[in-house]
């Protein structure tokens, strides 16, 4: 008796969430701006299918369209896309955990006042210290008075900047 060395063929099940699996991916592409498509180097008939899913606002046809976008596919590389989106979400969570950071600061700054300016000139040396202390204490009467946080904002945007 010979035993087959070939890998059996995946299950329909399998199949089936591949190809679900691709046309999410196909969804997330319409929604990105054209030249991400350059950069990803998507063959034309692919691009040709996104475009084609921008313009129709029929539900169904896009729906079909989209399936359409997951059998093009199944054709090509993905992992590249995939990489793509996997290194955006974490440049969103960098950035999103960076303006955290920065709201954090900020608070500290309108809080303790002057006690907490040497964290943020330790964090960001080219910082004009007659500036920073002036926009803290604007900030700090504001949040006394009950005000706009507009100076709060200001000087949120000047903390950014500095980056």
């Amino acid at each position: 008796m010979q035993q087959d060395d070939r890998q059996p063929a995946p299950s329909k099940t399998r199949r089936k969430r591949d190809a679900e699996a691709l046309q999410a991916l196909g969804a997330r592409l319409v929604d990105l701006a054209e030249t991400e498509w350059r950069r990803l180097a998507l063959p034309d008939e692919l691009v040709q299918a996104l475009r084609e899913a921008r313009r129709i606002r029929s539900h169904g046809a896009r729906k079909r369209q989209i399936q359409y976008i997951g059998k093009l596919m199944r054709s090509i590389e993905v992992q590249a896309v995939r990489d793509y989106f996997e290194q955006r979400g974490l440049a969103d969570r960098l950035a999103a955990e960076r303006h955290r950071h920065l709201e954090r600061l900020r608070d500290t700054l309108i809080d303790e006042g002057d006690a907490a300016l040497g964290e943020a000139l330790a964090e960001f040396p080219g910082a004009d210290r007659q500036q920073l202390r002036q926009l803290v204490r604007q900030a700090r009467r504001e949040r006394e008075r009950g005000g706009a946080s507009k100076s709060s904002r200001a000087l949120f945007r000047y903390l950014r900047d500095l980056e």
